[in-house]
């Protein structure tokens, strides 16, 4: 499979444990995660985030008053992939302890189904979208060397 071309900005906002993280998530994975799911080339900026600017941008943008752990702003699907993915540092730690997944795998998992999102995958829309999303993703990351984060 041919990965697809990526302008990629990745920012970290003020966040707890940024040593930890930044090590999650080196630039050439988190390129390398979103570019293998891509169907066009694509100009993605990734921003990880604490609670509070998470849960800012989750009231604001869909009304709720709670952080998750990624948020994906799709401006545009063709002819190139336009979007902000936004990941909650916190979040996705809690998360991946929950879940007994290292950080870097969560990670993975959410920057691919951010990216899916971003191309107009919706898991929200019927319960077979949601199925095939979540097999689409499966697929990607078991080419990602990422076990089925569903599990």
């Amino acid at each position: 499979m041919a990965l697809k071309q990526l302008a990629l900005s990745l920012q970290f906002g003020e966040i707890g444990l940024a040593a930890k993280h930044r090590a999650a998530l080196p630039r050439h994975w988190v390129s390398r995660c979103i570019r293998h799911a891509l169907q066009l080339d694509g100009q993605i900026t990734v921003r990880i985030v604490n609670e509070e600017e998470g849960r800012a941008l989750n009231a604001s943008y869909r009304g709720k008053d709670h952080a998750t752990n990624v948020l994906t702003f799709d401006y545009q699907h063709t002819p190139v992939v336009m979007a902000d993915l936004v990941l909650c540092a916190p979040v996705v730690a809690a998360e991946a302890k929950a879940q007994g997944k290292t950080w870097r795998a969560h990670y993975a998992h959410l920057l691919v189904h951010g990216t899916l999102h971003a191309q107009g995958w919706d898991h929200e829309t019927s319960i077979k979208a949601a199925k095939a999303m979540e097999a689409y993703e499966v697929h990607l990351l078991a080419g990602l060397g990422i076990g089925n984060p569903y599990r």
